[in-house]
């Protein structure tokens, strides 16, 4: 990360009346920059050193700092570097995907601690909240007296679950059609005192990218997740754009063709390049459709499956990347995703081998980058939207979804 932004955007005020912006941008600093001695705090975020002091003496009162072995320089005092205590607050991030349900606690320092999972062919809204409040209890009961520290929880799902119905069909569809009528938030709410966030699931995982991932280092990136379906997100110099209908960096949607009389509407991303398409050819072959989400997915016995999906998918990628660089002047694509990390690795390749095809006259080439989170990017994503809104400054680029 461009460390001028970085340090313009961590800025505080020694105005009175501005304590709470003035603690949340001490945080922040100390999470860009890791373990730090109050003096560097007063120069980074250009606060005084009393009013630094002040804070830090707060913050350490309320377990949310702690103190790290003092430093000896050749010249002047010992320095103490301060660092976010791991155990100063946690958030519970849960996850509702169309194969699985996750339930992620993380620290404070963003870092996963207890996870529970939960696998289905789909998710029928009866057996899903009854699989909610066990794991929430299950997660309660893991943490022990760590639990009363747990600030919120960030809910996470595909926007408008009842219309991949038709897609599905059978049983599935008529569980996903529920959904239409379902407030999933209240329902949440229900099952727990500690307040929830929603935000949708390919948004929250381009959030843990974000600040666990690469976003630490790349300004602007278009974020791109496969899992079932193909989802993503967007980030444009270091902020989350969700759009005015929260649809900012929804690729699935990209027409990956050109429309013409007589040969009916282009196909989108979400038809070429989801995991969906690899899932019901193992189906109609008698296999476990499952194997996606598994490293045994690349054994040779299912090379005939996952060539032909590879080939396909990453012809449609390559079209995204080229799209989406022409439009957005992108410093990377990020790829990531819940499939088997070497089908993931595969997949990637070929999408880099499929640029060859394409010319970026006139514009940069975004860097391809595999993605640093993983397959547990949503709820990762979820449980840091809690503590990211109570604790850091930047709150904004994942509340303002709440209105999508």
């Amino acid at each position: 990360m461009n460390s001028a932004n970085s340090t313009s955007a961590m800025r505080g005020s020694n105005h009175v009346g501005m304590r709470q912006f003035n603690e949340r941008i001490v945080l922040q600093a100390i999470r860009h920059h890791g373990a730090i001695p109050k003096a560097d705090l007063a120069r980074l975020t250009q606060l005084s050193t009393q009013t630094v002091a002040i804070i830090v003496g707060r913050l350490l009162d309320d377990g949310l700092l702690v103190k790290q072995d003092r430093v000896r320089g050749k010249i002047g005092q010992p320095s103490v570097p301060l660092s976010l205590n791991p155990q100063g607050a946690f958030s519970v991030g849960i996850q509702v995907g169309r194969r699985n349900l996750e339930l992620l606690v993380a620290d404070f320092t963003g870092k996963p601690v207890e996870r529970v999972e939960v696998l289905y062919d789909y998710p029928d809204p009866d057996h899903l909240f009854a699989s909610m409040a066990q794991g929430l209890h299950t997660l309660k009961s893991r943490m022990g007296d760590l639990w009363p520290r747990t600030v919120g929880v960030g809910l996470t799902a595909p926007l408008s679950l009842h219309k991949w119905a038709d897609l599905l069909g059978g049983q599935a569809a008529q569980a996903l059609a529920r959904w239409e009528h379902i407030d999933l938030t209240a329902e949440v709410q229900r099952l727990t005192d500690l307040p929830v966030v929603f935000a949708k699931d390919t948004t929250a995982a381009c959030v843990a990218e974000l600040l666990q991932g690469h976003g630490r280092s790349v300004r602007s990136f278009l974020y791109v997740f496969v899992g079932t379906f193909i989802g993503g997100g967007l980030v444009l110099s270091g902020h989350i754009m969700n759009g005015e209908r929260g649809n900012a960096g929804a690729i699935g949607s990209l027409p990956v063709g050109l429309a013409s009389r007589g040969s009916g509407m282009p196909p989108q991303l979400l038809q070429k390049a989801s995991g969906w398409q690899l899932e019901q050819a193992l189906l109609a072959a008698g296999q476990d459709p499952l194997l996606i989400h598994q490293p045994a997915i690349m054994d040779a016995a299912y090379t005939e499956f996952t060539a032909p999906w590879i080939a396909q998918a990453s012809q449609a990628l390559a079209m995204t990347v080229a799209s989406s660089a022409a439009l957005l002047d992108l410093d990377a694509v990020v790829m990531d995703g819940s499939l088997g990390a070497p089908l993931m690795t595969a997949l990637m390749a070929a999408t880099q081998d499929a640029l060859a095809q394409y010319r970026f006259d006139g514009m940069h080439q975004p860097q391809l980058l595999a993605g640093q989170v993983g397959a547990h990017a949503r709820a990762l994503g979820g449980a840091l939207l809690p503590l990211h809104s109570q604790f850091f400054p930047d709150k904004d680029i994942f509340l303002k979804q709440d209105n999508a």
